[in-house]
């Protein structure tokens, strides 16, 4: 017994150090962790449990039958993140490239399986070259096989994929089939097709990076939801993350104790926000001021800055955070920062994180690329995403609110739970020079002096139509609310919703705008 418990530490202990020394600098030459390293970093320390550590692949052919390494290229099991049970599978670059086949597979669908069936969260390092040519068809099945766990698993348990290599082909749609994509400036790509399939089909000439890397997912695609510049403040950002979601949709985030007082006057708001709602500013320091010790964590903060949307804890717990920017394109709704609220709602939604939604917005952005590029079913999804929100939701009104926008930015004719507004709001179909332009058009042409007449009518329109008080009038707002006390009201607000129930009318499922 001895004996055999001895070779069995020595196999373990062999397997654990990779194939060969000169594969692991090769890693670190490429400036990545190994595959242990980067499990040691996410999970607290000594608590990560390996399974099917031993297992090879049985694949015959190309010399397949000759190279058959413990672990198959991919590390999967358990650990703990901030006390909590937390699933992860890793690549192993080392190991055919961290190349996907038939038993790789299997170890990645037993995994998966074993957190939806525990209640949670399932974390992926991924640093692989996709199929494993060799083994065929299989490989693909395995891809398969994943993807229909992704999307069984989605919105039952956090699903967030970590980019750390190269991610090509239809290895891709994992990630975007999960809730949160990380990835690594100048380690992690994600393409379809390669910079070659692309010269030879469309004559351009393109790098890796230019091509998938992390910052053109990050600020044109939106595929990457956070960028690092290293690993390492990578898998402390996933580690943060993951102290903000619940484990399972059963379950509320935890919350952080203690919670920090609420009920203090700010009087840098009276400050940050201009009363003129022409002059930009912004709106992340505010939502800074809203938050649990200014702290947020923005995602997809450079793809549709236009709108911000942060994950942040009010009165120590987790709350969702849409707020138009007026810094970017004065804060106008266009197509994709449609898709990024609308996506975003979802996941909140789905994990029990009530919403707060800040509003300072013009409208939807005009012209030709957005009407051509779908701003309508776009538009569309940010405002089905809130209609079919069942968590609390709260809306705090700041400036300006116009038009379409204004519903869509969960105004409570679409179901937001509680309205508030501070007494620098504007609530109108549209600003008031645009709107004397359409009713009185003929009257000012007519005039002798034109700008002076528009001026009136605009101040008149003002008056009658948009002073502060003419939604709360209505029973359209709550409540037109001291701006110093805004996070003690929505504290409050968020915990007196918290017990919301609410019922939905018996159906499969919706159909959402495409």
């Amino acid at each position: 017994m001895r004996e055999r418990t001895d070779e069995l530490l020595r196999l373990r202990e062999k397997v654990r150090g990779g194939p060969s020394e000169r594969a692991t600098r090769a890693q670190h030459a490429r400036g990545k962790l190994t595959v242990h390293e980067r499990l040691e970093a996410l999970f607290d320390k000594g608590t990560f449990v390996e399974i099917e550590g031993l297992r090879r692949h049985r694949a015959a052919g190309f010399g397949l039958e000759l190279r058959r390494p413990h672990t198959d290229g991919v590390v999967t099991g358990w650990g703990r993140v901030h006390g909590r049970t937390v699933f992860a599978y890793a690549h192993d670059f080392r190991i055919f490239g961290g190349s996907l086949g038939e038993s790789h597979a299997a170890k990645i669908h037993k995994i998966m399986d074993m957190a939806e069936a525990a209640g949670a969260p399932l974390v992926s390092l991924n640093d692989g070259a996709g199929a494993r040519i060799q083994e065929g068809v299989t490989a693909l099945a395995g891809y398969g096989g994943i993807f229909r766990r992704n999307v069984r698993a989605s919105g039952v348990i956090p699903q967030i994929s970590v980019m750390l290599g190269p991610c090509a082909g239809g290895a891709t749609y994992s990630p975007a089939l999960t809730d949160f994509v990380f990835m690594v400036r100048g380690v992690s790509q994600m393409f379809i097709t390669g910079p070659d399939v692309v010269e030879t089909v469309t004559g351009e000439k393109v790098t890796h990076e230019e091509l998938g890397g992390a910052d053109v997912h990050a600020a044109l695609s939106g595929a990457a939801h956070f960028v690092h510049d290293d690993e390492e403040s990578c898998l402390e950002d996933v580690r943060y993350l993951l102290s903000l979601l619940p484990s399972n949709n059963r379950e509320l985030p935890p919350p952080s104790v203690p919670a920090p007082p609420v009920d203090v006057l700010d009087e840098d708001l009276l400050d940050l926000v201009p009363a003129d709602p022409n002059q930009p500013y912004d709106m992340r320091a505010v939502v800074e001021r809203l938050v649990d010790d200014g702290e947020l964590m923005e995602v997809h903060e450079r793809w549709a800055p236009n709108l911000l949307c942060a994950l942040a804890r009010i009165d120590g717990r987790t709350v969702g955070v849409l707020a138009n920017q007026p810094r970017h394109l004065a804060g106008v709704l266009d197509a994709d920062a449609s898709q990024k609220g609308a996506s975003f709602i979802q996941v909140c939604d789905a994990f029990n994180i009530p919403l707060l939604t800040l509003v300072d917005v013009p409208g939807f952005l005009p012209g030709t690329s957005q009407e051509h590029g779908g701003i309508i079913r776009h538009g569309a999804k940010l405002l089905y995403a809130y209609c079919a929100a069942t968590v609390p939701r709260v809306q705090v009104i700041l400036r300006k609110a116009y038009g379409g926008a204004y519903i869509v930015m969960d105004s409570r004719s679409v179901g937001a739970d509680l309205s508030y507004a501070w007494p620098t709001n504007e609530i109108a179909v549209m600003g008031a020079e645009g709107a004397v332009n359409v009713i009185h058009r003929r009257e000012v042409a007519a005039s002798d002096d034109p700008e002076t007449t528009r001026g009136i009518l605009a101040q008149k329109y003002r008056e009658e139509l948009m002073h502060p008080y003419y939604a709360a009038e209505r029973g359209l707002v709550d409540d037109v609310i001291d701006p110093r006390r805004t996070r003690a009201v929505v504290a409050e607000a968020l915990r007196t919703l918290r017990t919301k129930q609410e019922r939905l009318v018996p159906r499969k499922h919706g159909n959402p705008p495409m």
